[in-house]
């Protein structure tokens, strides 16, 4: 099942994962892996090959380690190295993944730093690279953490805790236009300019610090027509602060590039989007490194002008019913994969 999400609304943050409609399901470690079996299918021509002796794989957004356990346990000759910024994250998936031993090493870094992370790993080249975008089920669970704004808390947001930005600084200190800005860049928020006023006019009286006084205010911001067809009021801004926070679409196009260029013929590097914005970025990415370079219009294509990866899906692909119904917080996402077909050119 294949869809192209271009104008698909933005659902990142809490209800992307289902917290705001769906019950938790959750796995030991507090995480089901989203499209286990699929994602799977589309890594094994990379780690499967029997060409490949010890392939590597990186798991750039390792969270709980669910991902990693199934290419561990799926491919028993692989190297898996895990990266999150996340220390909390890393050591849930240090015990997860204890029995595998020293086939997997663990990293403290944000996904575009790749290229450290490999010369620490001592790696040239990787076979499989997965992004599992956004925030993450075990982040979600955690209420101290403030990602969710079904749940009164203090408003953190940050992926990494020795990170210094947090949702309550951009709120109280954001002049207007940047924090309008940052609401309708970053969450699609057609009253963006409305809601600044009101933050900006509220923090006078008192800065904010937790949760349920900003859910408060969202709903007395967007008009009630709004709240009846679109969604939890908070979702678009909570969304918003949570991309600022931890910079994700500044590091994800920083990455993409990376990761595809660290990769061998025949690897493949797959990504699991659970927003438009996100989505939106790894589709430019994955056209403008599938696209010639031979100008339109010659007959033939000119001589190292061909692209060095193909598409692996048609689009993107979106979860079954049946995965719908063992895990719901995999309802937004989208699934795209690319592979490499030549070196690249000196």
């Amino acid at each position: 099942m294949n869809a192209d999400p271009d104008d698909q609304p933005a659902d990142g943050g809490a209800e992307a994962h289902g917290e705001s409609a769906e019950p938790r399901r959750s796995g030991p470690h507090g995480h089901i892996p989203v499209m286990a079996d699929r994602i799977i299918e589309l890594l094994t021509p990379a780690l499967g090959s029997a060409e490949r002796h010890s392939p590597v794989f990186v798991d750039l957004t390792l969270g709980a380690g669910g991902h990693s356990e199934l290419v561990a346990d799926t491919f028993p000759s692989a190297r898996v190295i895990g990266v999150d910024r996340d220390e909390s994250a890393l050591g849930i998936a240090r015990e997860r993944l204890r029995a595998h031993g020293d086939r997997i090493s663990f990293h403290q870094a944000r996904f575009d730093e790749l290229p450290r992370v490999l010369v620490d790993a001592d790696v040239t080249s990787v076979d499989g690279v997965l992004f599992d975008l956004g925030v993450s089920s075990m982040q979600l669970d955690r209420a101290a953490r403030g990602f969710a704004y079904a749940t009164d808390a203090p408003l953190d947001m940050r992926m990494n805790s020795d990170d210094e930005l947090t949702a309550a600084d951009v709120l109280n200190t954001y002049s207007h236009g940047e924090l309008a800005r940052v609401l309708s860049e970053y969450g699609e928020e057609r009253f963006a300019g409305r809601i600044a006023s009101a933050v900006l006019r509220e923090r006078e009286r008192e800065p904010f610090t937790t949760s349920a006084r900003l859910v408060e205010l969202l709903y007395a911001s967007i008009p009630a027509a709004t709240r009846r067809t679109g969604g939890h009021p908070a979702k678009r801004t909570f969304q918003a602060l949570r991309i600022e926070v931890n910079h994700e679409l500044d590091a994800l196009i920083a990455a993409l590039p990376a990761a595809l260029s660290a990769l061998a013929v025949g690897g493949r590097v797959v990504v699991m989007s659970y927003q438009s914005l996100e989505d939106r970025i790894v589709k430019r990415e994955f056209a403008r490194q599938t696209t010639s370079t031979s100008p339109a219009g010659l007959p033939v294509e000119l001589p190292g002008t061909a692209p060095r990866f193909r598409l692996v899906t048609r689009g993107a692909e979106r979860p079954t019913e049946a995965e719908l119904a063992l895990n719901p917080r995999s309802a937004p996402v989208r699934v795209r994969a690319i592979e490499r077909v030549e070196e690249d050119r000196p």
